[in-house]
């Protein structure tokens, strides 16, 4: 995954509470079995409206989506964030995000921030006043800036450190690609092995 380190873009603003995992993502569209090509699926149900907020041209390359209270909320599905990500959004920013959906953020390399509902008002209203409006997401310094906000956001220190260097899961196992090579090495011949490495 791609290293978040500053990252500076106009936002989305996404004025609704509650939307769960099936409202990012409808299940009709997870028969895919690679993690790209959802983006265009992306609130599939709510474009149908040509008024929605993702359809309006002023919006167009946006970055960073705003969005109300639990956001990403009911099921597990990871399906919602790489819809996200595979759409251009490298973070999302909310006053809550539901827990899992915030943990599959962090495994894609989408920052996502918790901040004061009367913070990310602020932001909405700039934004929904002046779309082109830049917000800036700093991991290194954990705060978001933008029209009269310079907030500070909470994230743990493993989690912005992967994120930092652009690790997931398998980025971390790989990390450790010598010391597994040596332990498949010493393995009797009659036990599995792991694929060589390329």
């Amino acid at each position: 995954m791609r290293p978040f380190r500053v990252h500076v873009g106009t936002a989305l603003p996404l004025d609704r509470s509650d939307v769960d995992t099936d409202q990012i993502i409808p299940a009709e569209y997870l028969k895919r079995i690679e993690r790209t090509g959802f983006g265009p699926f992306l609130f599939a149900e709510w474009r149908k409206d040509p008024g929605f907020v993702l359809n309006r041209p002023e919006h167009a390359g946006a970055t960073i989506l705003l969005a109300g209270a639990n956001f990403g909320s009911g099921s597990s599905r990871e399906h919602a964030v790489w819809a996200l990500e595979d759409a251009g959004f490298r973070a999302v920013i909310a006053p809550s995000l539901a827990d899992i959906f915030r943990t599959n953020c962090t495994k894609v390399g989408l920052v996502p921030v918790q901040l004061p509902a009367d913070t990310v008002r602020t932001l909405m209203d700039a934004v929904v006043v002046d779309p082109s409006v830049r917000i800036t997401v700093d991991l290194e310094a954990r705060t978001v800036a933008g029209p009269g906000i310079d907030a500070q956001f909470d994230i743990d220190d493993f989690t912005r450190w992967r994120l930092l260097e652009g690790l997931d899961d398998i980025g971390l196992t790989l990390r450790h690609e010598a010391e597994i090579d040596a332990y498949e090495a010493t393995r009797p011949s009659s036990l599995p092995t792991a694929a060589p490495s390329a």
